[in-house]
């Protein structure tokens, strides 16, 4: 297993070809307390870059984008009654859905945890 990250703040976390994508906990600070997630169809593909998911807290509504290109194999029930577990456990039980990836060597063009950190020590 691998973790990477995006730009978009989303984490990735591979096993093989299966990636579980979330929002980092970064971004869950930024946007607040989380009250609604909305949840991609799972056998929707979807190209790297596209709009997969929406994010709304008390502050804003945020977009979280395809990490690679992929088909949803699974989606965070859980998010629909708790959205708030994305503030409690972003890294973790807060996933937002699975992804079967079409390219799994594309993840060694993404950041790890040491540049996604440094990425966002420059955004302060």
């Amino acid at each position: 297993m691998m973790i990477k990250y995006t730009e978009d703040h989303e984490w990735i976390d591979a096993d093989g070809d299966i990636a579980t994508i979330g929002i980092t906990d970064y971004a869950q600070k930024a946007l607040g307390d989380v009250v609604f997630v909305e949840l991609p169809e799972v056998g929707t593909s979807f190209a790297k870059g596209d709009e997969v998911s929406v994010v709304e807290s008390v502050k804003a509504a945020s977009e979280v984008y395809a990490p690679l290109d992929g088909e949803i194999v699974e989606v965070n029930e859980a998010l629909e009654d708790g959205p708030a577990l994305v503030n409690t456990d972003a890294t973790g039980s807060g996933w937002f859905f699975k992804m079967k990836l079409n390219a799994v060597s594309d993840l060694d063009d993404m950041m790890d945890e040491a540049a996604y950190n440094t990425f966002v020590a420059g955004l302060d």
